[in-house]
C-alpha cells in the first residue's frame, strides 16, 4: 500500500503547486492583506508588485510557506478529525511527499509560465528568423550549384595569382662566388 499511495499523492501534489502558483500568478490579494497588516505604511508593498507567497519568491521562503501550511493542515487534521497525522509513520511519510511534490509543482508551472511568455514575445521574430534563415539557404544552394562555383573558381585564381615580375638576369653559383672572391 506504501508506494502506489505515495505515487498518488506526489502527482496530486505537483498539480497542486502547480494550481497554487498560478493562482497566485493571477492575483496576490491574500499576500497582499497579510503584508498590509503586518507592515507599518513605509514598508508595505507597492500597488504594481506582484510578489506572493509562493510566486516569485527564492527558495526557502517558497519551502518555509509550503513546509509550515502543510504543517497547519496536519494539525487541524490531527485534532478536530478522527485522522492521525502525526503518530503514523504512513501518515508522515505522505506529508513529506506532498510537501516535495507541491515544490516541484511550484517550480513546473514557474518555467512553464515563464517559456509560454518568452514565446509570445518572440513569435514575431521567430516568423522573421526563419523566413532569413530560408532566404539565406536558398543563397547557400545558388552557391554550391556547379556552374557558379567553376566559375567563381577561376575569377579566384585569376584575383590571387600576382603579376609575374620581369625576368632579371639570374647569375649563375660560380659567378656569385667569384664576385665574392672565393674563386
Amino acid at each position: 500500500m506504501g508506494l502506489g499511495i505515495d505515487i498518488i499523492i506526489f502527482v496530486s501534489a505537483i498539480l497542486f503547486g502547480i494550481f497554487l502558483y498560478w493562482r497566485e500568478s493571477n492575483g496576490n490579494g491574500a499576500y497582499r492583506f497579510i503584508n498590509k497588516m503586518m507592515n507599518s505604511k513605509e514598508l508595505q508593498m507597492s500597488p504594481a508588485e506582484t510578489k506572493g507567497f509562493i510566486y516569485k519568491q527564492p527558495f526557502i521562503p517558497r519551502l518555509l510557506f509550503v513546509v509550515i501550511s502543510l504543517l497547519i493542515v496536519g494539525l487541524i487534521l490531527q485534532f478536530l478529525t478522527p485522522i492521525a497525522v502525526f503518530s503514523n509513520l504512513l501518515a508522515i511519510s505522505g506529508l513529506a511527499t506532498f510537501a516535495t511534490g507541491t515544490l516541484i509543482g511550484t517550480y513546473l508551472a514557474n518555467f512553464v509560465i515563464k517559456t509560454s511568455k518568452v514565446v509570445e514575445e518572440k513569435s514575431d521574430s521567430i516568423g522573421d528568423l526563419l523566413g532569413d534563415a530560408v532566404e539565406k539557404g536558398k543563397d547557400l544552394i545558388e552557391d554550391l550549384k556547379p556552374d557558379n562555383t567553376s566559375k567563381e573558381i577561376e575569377e579566384t585564381k585569376e584575383e590571387i595569382q600576382p603579376d609575374p615580375e620581369p625576368e632579371v638576369e639570374k647569375k649563375s653559383a660560380r659567378d656569385r662566388l667569384k664576385d665574392k672572391g672565393l674563386m
